[in-house]
């Protein structure tokens, strides 16, 4: 074993490239990418995210994100609305088309999810998931 591959950042970066590359070949058939299914599984989770809400959960740069949400919204699959709680704010919705596109890609993205975890008890995979958490929070010090 080199000295590469037992540096984190190595080892982070290459399973999420190839969880990544192999996801988006399989969403490009759908009309999908990675970035969509993030950007509707966090409107799964909370319809009517404003844009920095959904830059912060997806991680996705907000320059990025506008792009993506107008191709989005020109496909039918998100509409933005004013805020019911603030008029001067944009909210984002999932809209019919989006809702149906979301239900055929979850059972892929679950299946992935079980795939990477093979071998992992419930337990360990809570851990892991923690730790990655735990992981991407301390990456704050950089930025500071």
């Amino acid at each position: 074993m080199g000295p590469l591959d037992s540096y984190l950042p190595y080892l982070l970066n290459r399973a999420g490239a190839r969880i990544a590359s192999a996801f988006g070949e399989e969403m490009r058939p759908l009309g999908a990418s990675l970035q969509i299914w993030r950007v509707l599984a966090a409107l799964r989770e909370k319809d009517g995210r404003r844009m920095g809400d959904l830059s912060r959960v997806t991680s996705i740069e907000v320059s990025t994100l506008t792009r993506l949400v107008d191709n989005m919204e020109k496909s039918g699959l998100v509409e933005r609305r004013r805020d019911a709680e603030d008029a001067r704010a944009v909210a984002l919705h999932v809209t019919a088309a989006g809702k149906r596109l979301t239900r055929r890609i979850l059972p892929i993205a679950e299946r992935y999810e079980a795939v990477a975890l093979e071998g992992f008890t419930p337990a360990e995979a809570e851990v892991l998931k923690q730790a990655l958490r735990r992981l991407y929070g301390n990456m704050d010090e950089l930025e500071r």
